[in-house]
């Protein structure tokens, strides 16, 4: 399942061992994502400064996906390490108009992307952006994280789904019509996983609910096998887990 960051439903988790934010790989019967670049020049803006500011504005991300986030400067000439949270090379590989969000910014400002290309043996990319020529330019940008528009998002083929129209998605079991719970988050694995809350009524041991009253989470494959029906439209997939996959270790 291909994957870019949902900046309204997924928080920072930090850059190791990320839920549903790293670059999820085109696995298994189940792929999806969320959207590919469109190669779309634009002249080349000027970059703004940043300015330090005392109070901490909140970003309204809601039409936004976050790509990656800058690490830190690379080299002398302005480059730039970005940490990706996109499953699309595209996004930092081809030329033209990204998207910045400064720590202190309330909103993505348009900046151009030059070049890019990837470290393999450090899941890291490396980009040139308009206007950042020094070191010292770079290091301005640190923590600041690259967007683009969630409108930005094209067709899929059959079994794809884009990672945003998966969560909350309701998860029922697909012989007895019980309704398991709530997709909160899709994580990379082998496969990858639908993390699923569950419904406070679901029972996970003969009919026995849970001494914990907190709602749980389970990990579900999102393999043809394991969910073989997944109907948007009607906002439910149905599972037919092996036994013992759903129960919860307290």
């Amino acid at each position: 399942m291909k994957h870019e960051k949902a900046n309204k439903e997924i928080g920072d988790r930090g850059l190791e061992g990320q839920r549903g934010t790293e670059a999820q790989r085109q696995r298994g019967k189940r792929v999806g994502g969320n959207s590919k670049i469109q190669n779309v020049q634009s002249p080349v803006p000027n970059p703004q400064p940043v300015v330090p500011n005392t109070q901490s504005p909140v970003p309204n991300l809601d039409n936004w996906l976050e790509i990656g986030k800058i690490v830190s400067p690379q080299g002398l000439s302005g480059e730039l390490k970005v940490y990706p949270v996109s499953d699309f090379p595209e996004r930092f590989e081809v030329p033209g108009k990204r998207w910045l969000l400064r720590l202190d910014g309330t909103e993505p400002q348009p900046i151009e992307l030059l070049t890019g290309r990837y470290i393999s043996n450090k899941n890291l990319y490396v980009i040139k952006l308009a206007g950042v020529k020094t070191c010292d330019q770079a290091e301005t940008l640190r923590g600041c994280k690259l967007m683009v528009p969630a409108s930005d998002r094209p067709q899929l083929a059959e079994d794809e789904y884009h990672v945003l129209d998966l969560i909350g998605v309701e998860v029922f079991m697909q012989a007895s019509g019980e309704l398991v719970g709530t997709v909160v988050d899709i994580i990379a694995a082998g496969n990858d996983l639908l993390e699923v809350k569950l419904h406070p009524s679901f029972t996970t041991d003969k009919g026995q609910m849970t001494n914990d009253k907190k709602q749980k989470t389970v990990l579900i494959p999102f393999v043809e096998a394991i969910a073989p029906v997944v109907d948007l439209k009607s906002n439910r997939i149905e599972i037919t887990p092996p036994p013992g996959l759903l129960e919860i270790n307290n």
